[in-house]
């Protein structure tokens, strides 16, 4: 799946009004402008790491605007969208046809913005040299149908595999639901949840039989300004879409795979915005779908939805 990427500016409204509703007199109180006052927003916490960045640019940008992010799941976050106790909400999938209709029972259109891609990255403990796994060897793990590392790899002693995912709500497991399993639902009793990413990759850490599947972006190594490399203390493993993998056909999911489709599994990252005053929540989106959010993104290491990225090969000689 080739992506074809491009820059446009995303210009930004400057309305007045006070609230999510589009009252005169909003009985919350709240008095943000677009580039200044205080809001909260939501996010699902497998894409903290990449909004914390995003935010901490914006408001330096503009001093004068606070956000405060809540990290949650993305059926919570769905919910305070549609109770209107929130005017943004940033996930990994569109909103569908009913719920669109559902805001439009209450007269507001929201807004979807694509704002980039990351990868459902795969991880093991470090003390697992069994890296490479095939798509469909993927699926079967997560469908519960293979629950041995034997079975993936023959002559494996690590024995039952454990599967941990980050959040039993998250939209890294909803993900794995709509996009690889086509809808059937995770009960194997080798799957467990975590609370959060941090713990995902705290357990396998720890867990010598262990798969974590938790969102790419918690991956790189901010040490590495290449984007490169990713955290020391676990391995990352390299996916094929052959029948067999191996090293010279698995990839893991940097941006450059994630843009021509090596990388098997990448999701779209959305900003929900139901603000018909088109105030502080606006803007943010705007700002994470324009220019300068778009590259905040691509210097974190996940590939933005919109650039003008050049991919080069480079021919390199040992001495």
């Amino acid at each position: 799946m080739k992506r074809t990427i491009f820059y446009s500016i995303v210009g930004l409204i400057l309305l007045t009004g006070a609230s999510c509703s589009g009252e005169k007199k909003p009985v919350n109180g709240r008095t943000d402008t677009p580039t200044s006052g205080t809001i909260q927003f939501v996010s699902d916490e497998s894409f903290s790491p990449i909004i914390e960045e995003l935010r901490t640019q914006f408001e330096f940008k503009y001093p004068k605007a606070h956000l405060e992010p809540l990290y949650t799941n993305e059926i919570e976050g769905l919910q305070m969208l549609k109770d209107m106790k929130t005017c943004l909400l940033i996930t990994s999938r569109a909103l569908l046809p009913s719920e669109i209709a559902y805001f439009k029972t209450k007269r507001q259109l929201p807004q979807c913005f694509p704002i980039g891609y990351d990868g459902l990255a795969l991880i093991v403990n470090k003390q697992n040299a069994d890296t490479c796994i095939t798509e469909k060897d993927v699926k079967r793990v997560l469908s519960g149908e293979v629950k041995d590392w034997s079975e993936i790899v023959p002559g494996s002693k690590r024995g039952n595999i454990e599967v941990v995912f980050d959040n039993k709500q998250s939209a890294t497991l909803h993900f794995v639901v709509d996009s690889l399993l086509g809808g059937k639902p995770i009960n194997s009793d080798n799957i467990v949840a975590a609370k959060t990413s941090k713990d995902v990759i705290d357990y396998v850490d720890k867990t010598p039989n262990a798969i974590g599947v938790i969102g790419s972006n918690w991956l790189n190594d901010k040490r590495d300004s290449t984007n490169t490399t990713f955290k020391k203390n676990i391995h990352v493993m390299s996916v094929s879409v052959k029948d067999k993998a191996t090293p010279a056909n698995s990839w893991k999911p940097y941006q450059a795979y994630l843009l021509d489709g090596r990388y098997p599994f990448a999701r779209t990252l959305y900003a929900i915005v139901v603000d018909p005053q088109k105030k502080l929540p606006w803007s943010f989106a705007n700002y994470i779908a324009g220019p300068t959010g778009q590259l905040i993104i691509f210097k974190s290491g996940l590939l933005p939805y919109r650039g003008d990225i050049t991919i080069r090969t480079v021919n390199t000689k040992r001495k």
